[in-house]
């Protein structure tokens, strides 16, 4: 006998799960049968913030942890949308999904964080879609009472399929307040030891109302929390995820792999199903970078020179290969070698709320936080910096100029 919405967020949750940031969290035993296996146990060995424990000892949490706190905020938004309306479109099935695509929508995840973003892979959502409709997460996913399809739809968008229902839970996984922002920040904030990202999690949570369409939508009171997590991402972005250092450890491993990939000592392919130590054992043993023993002997690039990305043309620098013959300039014209342009990738801050009481959408509420206050945010991160070894530390130093030399470069071929 199928359950029925209500008691498959109700019964059967008896499985502790003891987390530093939510306490105890419950799961059926079904549930907790994902996280035992095999796809499940790699993310125990991905941490969530990858290079950035450099600069905050204190980030070695991984993407397991992150995961199980995303089910756990995923399945108190649904029980108070289901006590505001929503389970008159849902089904115990789709609650079912919807929780397991919660618990597992980071299994495809690449390791140290968005170093492998630029490369031509497939995205880790459509990895993990692939990894739910593979054995033995498939039908260990059945087994919950959940649809392993329609658990794949909701993490993976390419995948067709029919009802209203998917799309509702799409939404709630990703969008303005969804379980997975929320515990990130919360989770990143608290593990880096930084006051920036503690958001008012049970408020939240108890101000959403259901839309069949929207997803969710909030009223006036919530607009002060909304504001909140705007600026908590932006200031995390500044602080923690977007540091210089990590930045440049960043950029290091993502330099390792271009050149690894163009001289044909790995391909795309070996990339895929990797856990921290897999990637660095790769490129450690195939290719030897020396970038690779750097960052793992802690010696991080430094900062030669920071360019305001207006002053670029980030659509030719994005370009790798135009970035790659750009560097060989800097190296040139500062008389070094192997210098790194990073450049940010596309971040956005998501503000699509419906305000029911003021009847608009939050960019247009009685919110401080307007469509030009958003872009603001994102002019302030994005920042072009060009790293070199630290060996060149000294030698740098004597380049009163660095900025217009290297300014120079980039301007006159982006």
């Amino acid at each position: 006998m199928k359950k029925t919405v209500k008691s498959s967020l109700t019964e059967d949750y008896t499985h502790p799960v003891r987390d530093v940031l939510w306490g105890h969290i419950y799961m059926t035993e079904k549930l907790a049968l994902l996280t035992e296996s095999s796809p499940f146990i790699k993310l125990c060995r991905i941490f969530q913030l990858g290079p950035v424990y450099h600069v905050f000892p204190g980030a070695t949490h991984t993407r397991a942890s992150h995961s199980i706190g995303v089910y756990h905020l995923g399945r108190r938004l649904l029980q108070n949308l289901v006590e505001r309306g929503a389970s008159g479109w849902l089904s115990g099935e789709g609650v079912m999904s919807f929780l397991a695509a919660c618990l597992l929508h980071d299994l495809g995840h690449f390791p140290y964080t968005h170093s492998l973003k630029e490369l031509s892979l497939t995205g880790h959502e459509e990895l993990t879609g692939v990894i739910i409709l593979k054995e033995p997460i498939k039908s260990l996913v059945g087994n919950t009472g959940a649809d392993p399809y329609l658990t794949a739809a909701i993490v993976d968008k390419g995948i067709t399929a029919c009802g209203d229902e998917l799309y509702f839970y799409r939404k709630l996984l990703s969008g303005a307040l969804d379980p997975d922002k929320l515990d990130y920040l919360n989770r990143d904030a608290r593990y880096c030891g930084v006051p920036y990202g503690a958001q008012d999690v049970d408020f939240i949570l108890s101000r959403l109302f259901p839309d069949k369409e929207r997803g969710v939508d909030i009223d006036s009171r919530l607009i002060p929390n909304v504001e909140s997590i705007l600026f908590s991402k932006y200031l995390m972005y500044r602080t923690v995820y977007w540091h210089h250092q990590v930045r440049a450890a960043t950029a290091m491993v993502k330099k390792a792999l271009i050149n690894s990939m163009e001289s044909g000592k790995i391909t795309g392919d070996e990339l895929y199903n990797l856990d921290d130590t897999g990637l660095f054992t790769l490129l450690g043993e195939k290719t030897g970078d020396p970038l690779i023993e750097a960052i793992r002997e802690g010696r991080i690039f430094i900062t030669a020179a920071e360019i305001p990305y207006e002053q670029v043309n980030l659509a030719a620098i994005r370009d790798i290969k135009c970035r790659s013959v750009l560097e060989k300039q800097i190296d040139d014209a500062l008389g070094i070698n192997g210098v790194i342009i990073d450049i940010p990738e596309p971040v956005s801050f998501e503000t699509g709320l419906y305000v029911i009481d003021e009847k608009c959408s939050f960019s247009e509420s009685s919110s401080a936080f307007k469509t030009e206050t958003i872009n603001a945010f994102i002019q302030t991160l994005y920042t072009i910096r060009i790293f070199a070894d630290q060996k060149y530390k000294e030698t740098l130093k004597t380049f009163s100029n660095m900025y217009d030399i290297v300014n120079k470069v980039i301007k006159r071929e982006a």
